[in-house]
């Protein structure tokens, strides 16, 4: 094995034990210098990346993210890069991990709509995913609605009724929590968007009316049927949220 090979391969793993490659490092003073720096190189970035994860990292993450956003194809990198230009983004990433720590749990609201708008677009946003969510029963759990409450500021004393879906999702711009309920009238669906609101505010199309009640942070839509009444959900749901100082 020359040097060149030598090299490349221990760039490519510091800890490679392969026969031909040990007796190649054993040849000189220099091959065993520059395997022990690498060795070295890679204990420290393993023990940069052991960042403790908070607990509620995957719903900041999941909040931050509009659930109708499409990824971006990934391109192919080369296979084999620069070992110093990888340390540095392993470093980087768990930094940034690291810092999750200090972010704010609510990002600033990129849209700001009146509460009529955001009644229409409760309408738009259940009409789209009608045919997902009917047929959803996840069966959530009164932990599990306030895990993701938290990032709002809030949490719920006891669940309204059965509680067949729950996740945040995006809402129009904005990032909303969206659940569904189960009632003595149906199901109905209930958003909670991070915009305050100066009033109250209704909608409806041909199958579906809107309801939106101000909260203290937030903004509070009940979707149902045309021609339920919402209110009795509506004031329900508002009185078991409670916020905190």
């Amino acid at each position: 094995m020359d040097d060149l090979e030598f090299r490349r391969r221990l760039l490519a793993d510091p800890n490679d034990n392969n026969p031909e490659l040990i007796k190649t490092k054993n040849q000189s003073t220099a091959n065993r210098h520059f395997s022990n720096e690498l060795q070295q190189l890679d204990q420290q970035l393993k023990q940069a990346l052991k960042v403790e994860i908070p607990n509620n990292l995957a719903d900041r993450i999941l909040f931050h993210q509009s659930s109708q956003a499409q990824p971006p194809k990934q391109s192919h990198y080369k296979r084999y890069i620069s070992y110093g230009l990888a340390a540095s983004v392993m470093f980087m990433i768990g930094v940034i991990v690291g810092q999750q720590y200090h972010f704010s749990p609510l990002p600033p609201t990129q849209h700001v709509y009146t509460p009529a708008s955001m009644s229409s677009i409760a309408l738009q946003h259940v009409n789209a995913e009608a045919q997902f969510v009917n047929h959803t029963d996840e069966a959530v759990t009164l932990q599990q609605v306030n895990a993701k409450l938290k990032p709002f500021g809030t949490s719920m004393n006891q669940l309204p009724g059965h509680i067949y879906y729950l996740n945040y999702c995006g809402f129009d711009g904005n990032r909303a929590l969206h659940m569904v309920v189960g009632t003595d009238k149906g199901k109905m669906t209930v958003f909670i968007v991070p915009q305050t609101s100066s009033q109250m505010a209704t909608d409806s199309d041909s199958t579906n009316q809107s309801l939106l009640l101000p909260l203290q942070d937030a903004s509070l839509i009940v979707v149902g049927d045309k021609g339920e009444k919402l209110m009795p959900i509506a004031e329900k749901l508002k009185s078991e949220l409670y916020w905190q100082i």
